[in-house]
């Protein structure tokens, strides 16, 4: 929308008298000088838009870019069309570039150089091999107890929660212990071996040092109390890949739920205390209905299976 300012219609005025009585009455009559109505009577095409204040912005500025210096940027950004601005500010800098990393930006923006950033490449996860019975794989983990519920006299002090979860079915064992070691996962397995109604026939574990010492300094590590123990009971050993959680996924998503449901709201007096309590907690999840499973608990889901008469 074009518009219509008092400056515009004043020179439309003193144009039109000046037509009519000459540029000096004009300038006499308006009060202004001669070479402003000549300027105003050159540019006037008989519309008021040719009257507007044009941008008083300068054609050229003492520090602007040179054509040589434009060109070294447009000849870098075809060889780097993915550097971001400081790396690329950088290489031009090698190159004999003088001027601030802010006057690159201002360039690059204005002529539409910035750097194309490639699309990052998307996490393909492999497709879940689905377990077929109970003890195919149980993923085993240990979590350490929040220090906040510890109170009294075990205020200061680290409880551990070891925990084993059957792929198949969803059921849990949990059991506390005062030390995180791998004497301590050779005693939570033999417990656990005894404690699962099925079968054992692999372990799924990270590369904590409790269970295995794959990631130490040695080149032939030397077999740990848990997976000699694991060995002698004719279990497999499966280590997923270092650094990778989502890997163990149902045992740490049970994890998450244990600080929700669990951590969230008790609290522990002594170490019996909280025994005590893990085994009420762990009653609860293995009784508790399931989505994957059909709405119906670990414990339910395990007992439909072995009542089919399988045996393991």
């Amino acid at each position: 929308m074009n518009t219509v300012t008092q400056t515009m219609l004043y020179r439309q005025a003193l144009i039109n008298y000046a037509n009519k009585k000459g540029v000096t009455k004009a300038a006499i009559r308006y009060k202004t000088n001669r070479q402003y109505i000549y300027r105003w009577l050159k540019r006037y095409d008989g519309t008021l838009q040719s009257l507007a204040d044009k941008s008083h912005r300068p054609h050229h500025h003492p520090n602007e870019h040179t054509a040589e210096e434009l060109k070294l940027i447009a000849d870098m950004r075809k060889r780097n069309m993915n550097a971001g601005l400081v790396v690329f500010w950088v290489k031009l800098r090698q190159r004999g570039y003088t001027r601030s990393v802010t006057g690159l930006y201002r360039i690059l923006r204005r002529q539409g150089q910035m750097a194309v950033k490639p699309p990052n490449p998307k996490y393909v996860a492999k497709p879940y091999e689905q377990m077929q019975f109970p003890g195919q794989r149980v993923q085993i983990d240990v979590k350490f107890v929040p220090e906040v519920c510890m109170v009294g006299d075990v205020k200061g002090k680290k409880f551990y929660q070891y925990t084993a979860i059957d792929e198949y079915s969803r059921f849990r064992y949990l059991e506390a212990f005062e030390e995180h070691s791998t004497y301590s996962s050779a005693i939570f397995l033999e417990h656990l071996i005894k404690k699962f109604p099925f079968k054992i026939q692999c372990v799924q574990t990270d590369n904590g040092s409790e269970f295995t010492k794959s990631l130490g300094n040695t080149e032939k590590p030397t077999p740990t109390l848990f997976e000699a123990r694991l060995k002698q009971c004719g279990i497999n050993h499966k280590l997923i890949k270092p650094y990778t959680p989502r890997h163990n996924g149902k045992v740490e998503r049970s994890h998450r739920k244990d600080n929700e449901y669990f951590y969230a709201t008790h609290t522990f007096y002594s170490f019996e205390d909280f025994k005590k309590q893990l085994a009420v907690h762990s009653r609860k999840y293995n009784n508790f209905p399931m989505r994957p499973l059909n709405w119906k608990s670990p414990a339910d889901y395990l007992f439909s299976f072995l009542s089919n008469g399988e045996v393991f």
